[in-house]
């Protein structure tokens, strides 16, 4: 039988402590929930949604993050499946489910009867590490973008966004929510790019940062100016830049099947150190 000390339930500002310690099991692994974490003080009115824990014998053994994205924390098989438990009796909240493999995939093969058919799965997706510098020259011409850059750099996040996803961000009538989050990147100093003769060549972002790592997302070159090394000495620049002024350690995860930006990452100097998995609905 469940007790107030074991089984799972909503963290909150008192889990703080306890909740960084599990996240730091694995920091770079964990960045994004550590970040959340760090913003909100797990209180809910700021998650805009919750953070769950696993207890037993009264320590928190796993987490999982509940928002618009669900992402597990140090989570095995087993706990996975008790997060599913009590998301089956709470519906279907998030639009992503994003973690490690193997928990990713316990937690759908639980709820997967239950929940709507995902729109995409990607199963397997090489989580990379870059701890030192990068092994190819950086392109001197990335630099922070600023809100002058915003009439270039929104149309190519926009276009990044619907190539990554399949959807553009600005359906539904999300535009004004999406400008707002890539403002508030660049504000932040968490936007990166090239730009020849006024035209955005490339694109990177920091999506969340800790003390320890942070975490790359929205790594885009225009179609055309594609097989030039714009990504390969572009992603030099960031890493070198990131490490020096955010974070120690840069990650990112990347589709198995792109094998071209998994050749640029391996040369820059990532290396695999997990996968994880994508459930996109």
């Amino acid at each position: 039988m469940l007790t107030t000390r074991d089984g799972v339930r909503p963290l909150g500002v008192a889990d703080l402590e306890e909740f960084l310690a599990l996240a730091g099991r694995d920091p770079v692994v964990n960045v994004f929930a550590d970040y959340r974490a760090r913003t909100t003080s797990l209180e809910p009115r700021w998650l805009g949604g919750e953070v769950w824990g696993r207890f037993e014998g009264g320590r928190m053994r796993a987490a999982c993050h509940v928002g618009a994205n669900l992402v597990p924390v140090q989570a095995t098989p087993d706990d996975a499946r008790a997060f599913a438990e009590r998301a089956m009796s709470k519906g279907r909240m998030a639009s992503t489910v994003v973690g490690p493999h193997d928990a990713v995939k316990a937690f759908w093969q639980a709820v997967a009867t239950t929940w709507t058919k995902p729109r995409e799965i990607r199963w397997q997706q090489p989580h990379l590490e870059i701890a030192g510098p990068p092994l190819v020259a950086p392109d001197p011409r990335v630099r922070r973008t600023t809100r002058e850059d915003m009439a270039e750099l929104y149309p190519a996040c926009v276009a990044m966004y619907t190539e990554e996803v399949g959807l553009s961000p600005e359906i539904g009538g999300g535009a004004d929510l999406y400008r707002a989050r890539v403002t508030q990147l660049v504000s932040r100093g968490w936007s990166f790019a090239r730009f020849d003769e006024g035209r955005l060549v490339f694109k990177a972002e920091v999506a969340c940062a800790s003390p320890t790592a942070a975490q790359i997302q929205g790594v885009w070159v225009p179609p055309d100016r594609r097989g030039e090394g714009l990504a390969l000495a572009g992603m030099a620049a960031v890493v070198e830049l990131v490490r020096r002024e955010i974070a120690p350690t840069v990650s990112l995860y990347v589709n198995e099947w792109n094998e071209p930006a998994r050749r640029a990452y391996r040369s820059v100097g990532f290396a695999e150190t997990a996968r994880f998995s994508t459930i996109m609905f």
